[in-house]
C-alpha cells in the first residue's frame, strides 16, 4: 500500500494528501539547494511566479514533476494510491502562493500532510531531482530554480521521517 493516502483520506472526508507531496517537493528542493546551489537575486520588478511562467508555467512544471515521479521506481509507490488530480491542483496552488502569485493555498501544513508516511531523505531527494528536471525541461533559468528550491527547502524537516 502506498504511503500516500489521498484517496483514503478523501473517502473519509479528510482533505487529500496534496500537501504531503507538496511537502516532499519542498523538502527535496531544500536538499538540492543545500547541495551547493546558491540563489541568485531576482530581477527588479519580476516575481518568481512570473519568472516561472505564471500559473501556466507552474502547472507545466508540476505536471512534469508528477509524471516523472509516477515513473520513478524510487518513489512511484508513494503516489500509487494518491488522488493525483487533487494533488496536482494543490501543488499548483501552493507553488503559486509561495512564489508571489495571486493564489491562496488552502491545504494542510506540511507536517500534518506527511504525518505517518515515513518518507525518507532518499524519497525527498528523488522528488527534488524530478522537480529540477521538470524545471530544466521547461527552460526555467538556474537562478529561478534556485530561488524556488530555497523557498521549499525549509519544509524538508516537516516532510521526512514523519
Amino acid at each position: 500500500m502506498s504511503r500516500c493516502s489521498s484517496v483514503t483520506e478523501a473517502a473519509a472526508g479528510q482533505r487529500p494528501s496534496v500537501p504531503r507531496l507538496r511537502a516532499v517537493l519542498v523538502a527535496l528542493a531544500l536538499s538540492v539547494m543545500l547541495g551547493g546551489c546558491a540563489s541568485a537575486p531576482s530581477r527588479q520588478g519580476s516575481t518568481l511566479y512570473e519568472r516561472l511562467g505564471g500559473e501556466a508555467g507552474i502547472a507545466a512544471i508540476t505536471e512534469g514533476m508528477l509524471v516523472r515521479s509516477a515513473d520513478d521506481p524510487r518513489i512511484r509507490d508513494d503516489f500509487a494510491e494518491a488522488d493525483i488530480v487533487n494533488l496536482y491542483e494543490r501543488l499548483v496552488e501552493h507553488l503559486c502562493a509561495l512564489t508571489g502569485g495571486p493564489c491562496t493555498y488552502g491545504g494542510r501544513d506540511m507536517r500534518a500532510a506527511h504525518a505517518g508516511l515515513g518518507l525518507t531523505e532518499a524519497d525527498f531527494n528523488a522528488l527534488v531531482e524530478n522537480l529540477v528536471d521538470a524545471m530544466t525541461e521547461r527552460g526555467v533559468p538556474i537562478a529561478a530554480q534556485n530561488e524556488l528550491l530555497a523557498i521549499l527547502a525549509p519544509m524538508r524537516g516537516d516532510v521526512i521521517r514523519q
